[in-house]
């Protein structure tokens, strides 16, 4: 989800998200998670379902990623120093593209 803003309408959260935002908290299928009542707040509502948060203010823009319940979010969007092989036997290190923006992609045979 992108917003200019980190704020937005209950009904824009679930039509992006999914989770409708009701009296008993966020639910999604047959899952209900309690948010405490009260006005909808985007960022509290983000920190209770594990979404991650990241904000550009260079753009100006927030993106907030998927729920993840199981406590399995990544906690920074800073990525480890990877090392890789180049198709020219040199080695590639992902820490001479910090401060660009990077897209990772992987792929498996199985």
């Amino acid at each position: 989800m992108l917003l200019s803003e980190m704020r937005c309408r209950p009904e824009k959260f679930e039509a992006a998200t999914g989770w409708a935002i009701k009296p008993e908290g966020a639910c999604k299928g047959d899952v209900c998670v309690p948010l405490g009542g009260g006005d909808f707040d985007l960022a509290a509502t983000c920190e209770t379902l594990g979404m991650a948060v990241v904000h550009d203010e260079a753009l100006g823009v927030w993106s907030i990623g998927p729920e993840t319940l199981g406590g399995r979010a990544l906690l920074s969007a800073e990525a480890p120093d990877l090392v890789l092989p180049t198709l020219d036997g040199d080695q590639f290190r992902l820490r001479d593209l910090r401060g660009r923006k990077v897209a990772l992609f992987s792929w498996a045979p199985w």
